[in-house]
């Protein structure tokens, strides 16, 4: 399965970013952010379904995910809601290569969005 890419939205240290629409969910093939940086990374998701909604970020691999042994982080997205995850570590989420994985529950929609939190200013 060829997951959806998600590029991030970059906040702004001492600056603004306007609201992003986001990408549609894809509960089929679920979604990656390249070359992640998981300290960095908060990810919004919301739930347009009409139902509570799983959604997972997929644990790493080992290596380099030393803590993937903790398992995936699963969070349950009330309906019509929005919910905010992370910062994540790398070594419970990373990948061989580097990047982060999230898979959706069947029938979720909604729209999901990549924030990069700014280096300390």
């Amino acid at each position: 399965m060829a997951r959806t890419a998600l590029t991030y939205s970059k906040l702004v240290g001492n600056g603004s970013l306007a609201d992003p629409a986001g990408t549609n969910v894809d509960p089929t093939n679920g979604h990656t952010i390249a070359s992640a940086q998981f300290d960095r990374t908060v990810l919004r998701v919301t739930n347009t379904a009409g139902t509570s909604k799983n959604v997972t970020v997929k644990a790493g691999t080992y290596p380099p995910a030393m803590a993937a042994s903790q398992g995936d982080l699963v969070v349950a997205v009330a309906a019509g809601a929005t919910a905010w995850l992370g910062p994540f570590e790398s070594g419970r989420f990373g990948t061989s290569d580097g990047s982060l994985n999230v898979d959706l529950a069947a029938g979720h929609t909604g729209t999901i969005t990549p924030f990069l939190l700014p280096k300390a200013v």
